[in-house]
């Protein structure tokens, strides 16, 4: 094992809620975007108020908070750039600890007005050799996001030949883009929604006719009909069984995709990571006895199954699924905990569960616990046998005990129908 010290578990949050989860679940930081200029728009993100209490609560717990503004901008985007920098650099009380980047201009602009902020170079700016780290440094960047086209081979190569106080960040789990480093076309070309402005369709996950050639070297045109193939919807990465080698290429940060995703997801994935971390620094041995616990957890959110991506070779069409595109999804979220009284809690309901169901207390700390639900109350004390109305306030009894931040959850086989 390399002597750099504990890697860095990076996970993503859409909103406050999320980012929340992901401090308490195990995150060392967290990544998020603003309204603006990030490639997830049609994620909630975070207002300037939000923003500002989300990086004090990670502030407050040892983490660290980084904003997205990784579009490829264009003309039209620089003005409001260089305003948005600025709010960013005069939030109260306290500022982002990194901006995440990939376009030149961007950089220049963050650099300009607030020249004492960390830049992370995003995956966007297609970050596959130690030259083009090695330029991002010398203008003043920090850390580089690598391409997640990159071998374990080839990201250990780039360690030896950059700077030992450069970070690498790289992806760990979650979803794999089909085109090369994040920057895609198709969904600006089917539907004028630019991916590479935040606003993706996802036509990846579209089912595609099959082509058939017509005569030699002309073929029928691609496109979406009732019948055909998912031939670019790839399985979601995981490396949770490959900790040390990542480690051993030299990577200071991993890195979990999935800012349109829920708090479950982030707290599932975020506790399995940061067992298996802590497991592996303390050494391989445990971490290696504990592989079935880390697998079991990370099936347990939604996934597409997994793959080891591009880091033991180049994927073949075992990475690909060609049938669906529909997620496994084990669990349901019901909601975290916000208050306690006693045996009864008070969460803000997700979806649909009632009076009589067996449900599951996650804890932070790894464990998990089984619970009936004994009685229902709307926030006004008015007894309920269902909820079926999403975000409403509930004060639930329980027949085990929950603490501030637990996350309830039932398993999908089992549960009411979902209503959000």
């Amino acid at each position: 094992m390399r002597e750099r010290g504990k890697p860095e578990l990076l996970m993503p949050a859409s909103s406050l809620e999320v980012l929340k989860t992901a401090v308490i679940f195990g995150a060392d930081a967290v990544y998020i975007g603003g309204e603006a200029f990030g490639l997830r728009a049609k994620a909630k993100n975070f207002s300037p108020a939000e923003m500002a209490e989300g990086i004090a609560f990670a502030h407050a717990r040892g983490a660290r908070v980084y904003v997205t503004a990784n579009i490829l901008a264009h003309n039209a985007d620089l003005e409001g750039a260089e305003a948005y920098f600025k709010e960013l650099r005069d939030m109260e009380p306290e500022t982002a600890d990194a901006l995440i980047i990939s376009d030149p201009g961007m950089f220049s602009i963050a650099r300009q007005v607030w020249p004492g902020v960390e830049i992370h170079i995003s995956t966007q700016a297609n970050n596959t050799n130690y030259r083009t780290y090695r330029f991002w440094w010398e203008q003043g960047a920090k850390r580089v996001v690598s391409a997640r086209e990159l071998s374990l081979g080839e990201l250990a190569e780039i360690r030896e030949h950059i700077p030992e106080e450069m970070e690498i960040e790289s992806f760990v789990h979650g979803a794999m883009c089909i085109s090369y480093s994040g920057r895609c076309l198709l969904s600006n070309y089917f539907t004028g929604r630019d991916a590479n402005r935040g606003a993706c369709t996802h036509p990846c996950r579209w089912k595609y006719a099959v082509v058939e050639e017509t005569r030699p070297g002309e073929y029928l045109p691609v496109y979406e009909n009732d019948r055909g193939t998912f031939l670019f919807n790839s399985k979601d990465l995981c490396m949770i069984d490959h900790l040390p080698e990542l480690l051993r290429a030299g990577v200071d940060s991993l890195k979990v995709e999935g800012r349109m995703k829920t708090a479950l997801y982030v707290a599932v994935i975020a506790r399995a990571y940061r067992q298996a971390i802590d497991d592996c620094m303390t050494s391989e041995e445990l971490y290696r006895e504990r592989l079935d616990w880390y697998r079991a957890e990370v099936s347990k959110c939604t996934n597409r199954r997994y793959t080891t991506g591009f880091y033991f070779g180049r994927p073949d069409a075992d990475t690909q699924i060609y049938e669906e595109s529909t997620y496994v999804n084990e669990y349901v979220y019901l909601g975290i905990v916000e208050e306690v009284d006693g045996s009864r809690v008070r969460i803000e309901q997700r979806n649909k569960f009632a009076v009589g169901d067996t449900i599951e207390i996650m804890k932070p700390d790894g464990s998990d616990a089984e619970v009936l639900v004994k009685a229902m109350y709307t926030g006004e004390g008015e007894p309920l046998e269902s909820c079926p109305h999403p975000k409403q306030v509930l004060w639930i009894e329980l027949s085990g005990q929950a603490e501030v931040y637990d996350l309830l959850r039932v398993r999908a086989d089992s549960a009411s129908d979902c209503t959000m």
